[in-house]
């Protein structure tokens, strides 16, 4: 019997996390049991806390890679209380900055039930065109061109959006992306012209599913076609698109396998799908349960399950930038039928190692070759250009599928905080990982966003 518990209880690491209650530093265990992994932690004011974080076939162990670290080479603060406490970044961060969030307005012309931002919900604010300048300077100085995200709050509530883009065009970010909803983009063509011309990369679309009553859900009201619009209009002006699904147990996990069709259907404009498993941050209602929640190796399962093999869980990795928990990813070809071939294989050994700054400028230039959409070349190809024309449509039938898992104050691991490459510069200049700039107690209140 004792072996047999050794075998259902296996510890697979100690890390630090926080108490959802109070924000506090905490011992925590990541600990294996029966088909599931765990995070355990107990608070002495706030009792204990039991969270799932890794759950289904693929085993965590294989599924993490070992990696030689990238530590910040022009740290912003000093470390004094120690991770998570100061962010800004500080020394003990370990990889630099792929992607930096600007937040353009706390404003939105919708109110949704999961929001990171809680947008609407404090005072309102939006940085000017000078602020916004220092922001984009301050990221320069601190990890030098990286990827831009414009996000909110809805950036589109803002008419000088196209103007926000040309700054950072001018300091240098080749690739600029806006976070967006996608209901001014679909109704105003003249607008997302504007943004056409001042030099947009791609965009972040918001995209909970193909059926109107799981926006009702998530969004408070019917938006399928507004999806639609959004899309064509971006099509129009040769913009890529990439779907972003807040993934639900309840709501829309059902509809996973349609949401990927639906993308493969809307491609070359569509250059790929992006999930996000469902974090309990920002505007929140109620505590999770592990129900509540879908892990990255359920989420992969799904996939696998709900494309009928068409995209296997083999073609999809973890990444080589962030921590290999927060995320996964696969390239693919798609031919005349919309079948994918896969470009990624996942070796399943965990016992890889790989640098991190290389890791950085990989993801970097995933983002930016896949995400934006290549103009395709109009010419009739001869026999001998047989070469020229496969470059071609490359660029063209190129497709992705990856997801990343945001983490709350109930399944923290600071570990992967320190990986994080994802950062949101905030007022001061400082660049705050993604997760512990949005994370919120109990109460709504967070370290960093307020």
């Amino acid at each position: 019997m004792n072996l047999g518990k050794e075998k259902m209880n296996k510890l697979i690491s100690k890390t630090k996390s926080l108490c959802p209650v109070c924000l506090r530093l905490l011992d925590a265990d990541i600990t294996e049991e029966n088909d599931a992994v765990y995070m355990t932690k107990i608070c002495k004011r706030h009792s204990e806390f039991k969270t799932v974080v890794w759950k289904g076939k693929i085993n965590i162990e294989d599924w993490i890679t070992k990696k030689n670290r990238a530590f910040v080479k022009k740290p912003s603060t000093e470390i004094k209380d120690g991770c998570p406490y100061d962010c800004g970044l500080c020394p003990e961060h370990r990889q630099t900055t792929c992607t930096a969030l600007i937040e353009v307005t706390n404003n939105c012309n919708l109110y949704c039930s999961f929001c990171f931002a809680s947008a609407k919900d404090k005072i309102f604010y939006e940085p000017s065109l000078k602020e916004i300048e220092f922001y984009f300077n301050r990221i320069k100085e601190q990890s030098g061109i990286c990827n831009i995200q414009l996000s909110g709050g809805e950036p589109t509530i803002r008419d000088d959006l196209k103007d926000i883009i040309k700054i950072g065009k001018e300091k240098g970010f080749e690739f600029i992306q806006i976070n967006t909803n996608g209901i001014r983009i679909g109704q105003d063509e003249g607008y997302l012209k504007e943004l056409s011309e001042a030099g947009i990369s791609s965009v972040y679309l918001q995209f909970d599913g193909t059926k109107d009553d799981i926006y009702e859900k998530i969004r408070g009201r019917k938006l399928f076609k507004e999806k639609i619009d959004a899309i064509n209009s971006c099509a129009k002006y040769n913009i890529g698109v990439v779907l972003v699904p807040v993934v639900i147990p309840g709501v829309n996990v059902h509809n996973i396998g349609e949401m990927i069709d639906f993308a493969l259907k809307n491609t070359p404009t569509v250059r790929g799908i992006h999930f996000q498993p469902v974090s309990y941050f920002g505007r929140t209602s109620f505590k999770p349960e592990n129900k509540d929640r879908i892990t990255l190796p359920e989420l992969i399962e799904e996939i696998e399950q709900q494309t009928k093999g068409l995209v296997k869980a083999e073609n999809l990795k973890p990444a080589s930038c962030e921590n290999s928990l927060c995320s996964f990813n696969g390239s693919f070809m798609y031919d005349d039928n919309k079948k994918l071939k896969p470009a990624t294989k996942r070796e399943a050994c965990g016992c890889s190692t790989i640098d991190a700054a290389e890791g950085a400028v990989k993801a970097k230039k995933f983002v930016a070759s896949n995400w934006k959409l290549s103009s395709p070349t109009k010419r009739k190809y001869n026999i001998g250009d047989s070469w020229d024309k496969l470059i071609n449509e490359i660029k063209v039938r190129r497709f992705s599928i990856s997801a990343m898992a945001f983490q709350d104050a109930y399944n923290v691991d600071i570990e992967r905080i320190k990986d994080c490459c994802i950062h949101i510069v905030n007022k001061e200049g400082k660049l705050i990982p993604f997760c512990i700039y949005n994370i919120t107690d109990t109460c709504g209140k967070s370290l960093y966003r307020d």
